[in-house]
């Protein structure tokens, strides 16, 4: 479909089963619809093979509906745009990926970094950032320990700023983030620095503005889009009237085909599908009465080729919604997704970071979090206390949350460490958002690029950041089991706001890993714990350094002796100095 460059010209293809005419038009032959007509084939499709044309021409199709009108629309299947209202480019696919042999990481080993091409690093205070300049700053997402980066929709969208929730083109790069070339440039250099590349893609909906998809042919009903929508009240989303019509099997093969695109030609790792509450529900809700059984087929269809064509590659869902179905393979009548972005750990976990008064925190709540689980798969769920919707529509970074204005200052710094803490010791796939670790404030805007002098000012809790993704991942060799499946929440005591947990693989000295936190602003010279086995306990991390940040208090909490009998349910004790608003993470040398 669309323009296949070869080495004689360039075939073209299009399906519009209401035309009665279609010809392809352009610079080439002075816009005349006359000079280049497309042959019907079978079942609306169109087609014709225009020798001696050259990647970089610009086209477009020209359409004559069934009432006569004349048409010039976007190629739907277009992978290059010279702007969102501008014409389609034909694309030339073959790309040097150089002495590429990246591996995709396992579930358990992934840290994800949610990036947006405009903001994350935007030299140029004239232009948003492209993935060019983005490759600049892979090194430091590298040193930090990042292994993943989940880009924020880039397909070409109207204007130059945006979120990307708004596609236009659906198969064309963004122009302002340096179009497809610059892409795959990124991806390279991303798998050079052993960092995967996750995509954002939005199936819900597309559009609304410069939406060459609209009425593509000029049929419609009850003033619907045509023939890529649905026409009737299956079209309504939070967005327009604008939902793809996932019954027909040419929008199902548009959007599969979408999703291969990238997984295969780009060399993309996964895919984070956007908002698929809405793409299986009008309403994004579990009311069956609204359900769309064509969209949840759809999703299932993309999964199952996905992983039968490259088993290594991870799709997420944003579901939201607590349904393992999302999760389940499709032999046990799920959509197969590998994980999905969990809000019963973000929502209770942010709750608890931001409620001003410690009293009103509640252990049993965060606990529950920790615990959650889709499948008997602790890597079925991605987690997180900021992402671009936690940051923004009213929302704002956890720092600003707790204290507006003054985010900077010690209450917000220690309560968003414990947070990014829980992150990286919790079940579950880490993700943290662009900015997280050098303490961006404020809320997210897409005309807003990180300020990076924040780095070396908070560089203190970079480091935090770091030395925690180096303990998720196991790099000392002594928490293998934050990599492990298993979490039991041994100590909850809502009194003191104090919660510990254990996380284990295979268990013994080097996987068991105990983690203890304190919720509130009091310190505790001596807090005893359970502990599983006998021996000598060693702090690895101690999120009260002053290393990490001066005002920080260096609450001396070093490693303890195991002292024998039950306690917290375990046969061995020991007790640790427990700084307010800190988590310790605690384990066993091997033996």
């Amino acid at each position: 479909m669309g323009a296949i460059l070869h080495d004689k010209g360039v075939a073209f293809r299009v399906w519009a089963p209401h035309a009665q005419a279609v010809a392809v038009v352009g610079p080439f032959n002075d816009w005349n619809p006359e000079a280049h007509p497309l042959q019907h084939e079978a079942d609306g499709y169109w087609a014709a093979d225009v020798p001696g044309l050259q990647a970089g021409t610009e086209y477009k199709f020209w359409l004559k509906g069934e009432n006569g009108q004349e048409l010039t629309r976007h190629d739907p299947y277009a992978r290059e745009v010279t702007h969102s209202a501008g014409n389609s480019v034909v694309h030339d696919p073959n790309f040097d990926w150089g002495d590429d042999h990246f591996e995709m990481p396992a579930w358990n080993e992934l840290v994800v970094y949610e990036l947006h091409v405009g903001t994350f690093y935007a030299p140029d205070p004239a232009r948003p950032g492209n993935f060019r300049d983005a490759i600049e700053k892979l090194g430091y997402l590298k040193n930090l320990g990042v292994n993943a980066v989940e880009i924020m929709p880039a397909t070409e969208f109207p204007g130059s700023m945006s979120w990307g929730y708004n596609p236009a083109h659906p198969y064309a790069i963004e122009t302002d983030y340096g179009g497809p070339l610059a892409f795959k440039e990124f991806i390279r250099a991303a798998h050079q620095h052993g960092i995967a590349v996750i995509l954002d893609v939005v199936y819900n909906h597309f559009g609304p503005g410069d939406l060459d998809l609209w009425q593509f042919d000029g049929w419609s009903e009850n003033d619907g889009g045509g023939i890529y929508f649905y026409n009737d009240w299956r079209a309504e989303t939070p967005w327009g009237h604008n939902r793809p019509d996932y019954g027909r099997p040419e929008v199902r093969q548009y959007i599969r085909d979408n999703a291969l695109l990238w997984l295969e030609e780009y060399r993309v790792d996964g895919l984070r599908a956007d908002a698929i509450a809405h793409i299986r529900n009008v309403d994004g809700t579990n009311d069956p009465a609204r359900d769309l059984p064509d969209g949840w087929s759809l999703m299932k269809w993309v999964n199952e080729e996905v992983h039968a064509r490259m088993p290594w590659k991870i799709t997420i869902a944003e579901d939201l919604l607590g349904n393992e179905y999302i999760t389940k393979t499709p032999g046990e009548g799920g959509q197969g997704f590998s994980t999905q972005w969990d809000s019963a750990f973000v929502y209770p976990v942010r709750e608890a970071l931001v409620t001003p008064n410690d009293q009103d925190r509640s252990m049993p709540a965060v606990a529950a979090a920790l615990t959650k689980v889709y499948n008997g798969d602790a890597f079925q769920r991605v987690i997180y206390t900021e992402s671009h919707d936690e940051v923004a529509n009213g929302k704002a970074r956890v720092t600003e949350e707790i204290m507006p204005g003054d985010a900077a200052s010690w209450f917000p710094k220690k309560r968003s460490t414990l947070g990014a803490a829980l992150v990286f010791t919790a079940p579950g796939i880490p993700m943290i958002f662009q900015g997280q670790p050098m303490l961006a404030d404020g809320s997210f805007s897409d005309d807003q690029p990180l300020d990076w002098a924040r780095e070396e000012q908070f560089g203190g809790l970079v480091h935090l950041y770091r030395d925690l993704i180096a303990l998720r991942r196991n790099y000392h060799g002594t928490t293998r089991g934050l990599l492990g499946q298993h979490i039991e929440v041994f100590h909850v005591n809502d009194d003191e706001k104090v919660l510990a947990f254990r996380r284990w693989d295979a268990g013994g000295p080097a996987d068991d890993t105990i983690v203890l936190c304190n919720f509130a602003d009091r310190g505790h010279d001596a807090y005893t714990i359970g502990l599983p086995t006998g021996g000598q306990w060693h702090v690895r991390f101690n999120s009260d350094w002053a290393g990490y940040d001066q005002e920080f208090g260096n609450f001396e909490s070093v490693g303890a002796g195991a002292e024998a009998g039950e306690y917290d349910g375990l046969p061995f004790a020991g007790t640790f100095g427990l700084a307010p608003y800190s988590v310790l993470i605690i384990s066993q040398d091997a033996e």
